[in-house]
């Protein structure tokens, strides 16, 4: 995070401050009902038959699970690009 005119500015310039920034209750509260509606649409329209019919197997559940964690990493992905900054290279 970097300080500028007195105000901090959310951001991030390495691979573990992206994490840790993805990682924070202020974004995951914005990624994860993006993940749970899109994930359960998802699951619905391509898993519905199987998981109603009732013998869902590993691979079916395997899907279910995709398609959720999808949408998080699509949702966190356009969040971090949104915040990101360059890396700071020092001075030869």
């Amino acid at each position: 995070m970097s300080v500028s005119g007195g105000q901090e500015r959310e951001g991030w310039s390495t691979l573990g401050q992206a994490v840790l920034l993805a990682c924070r209750p202020r974004v995951l509260r914005r990624t994860i009902p993006i993940a749970l509606i899109v994930g359960t649409v998802l699951s619905l329209v391509n898993e519905g038959g199987i998981l109603f019919g009732g013998h869902p197997g590993g691979t079916t559940w395997a899907k279910v699970v995709a398609n959720f964690l999808v949408p998080f990493c699509v949702s966190s992905t356009g969040y971090l690009t949104a915040v990101r900054r360059p890396r700071e290279r020092p001075e030869r």
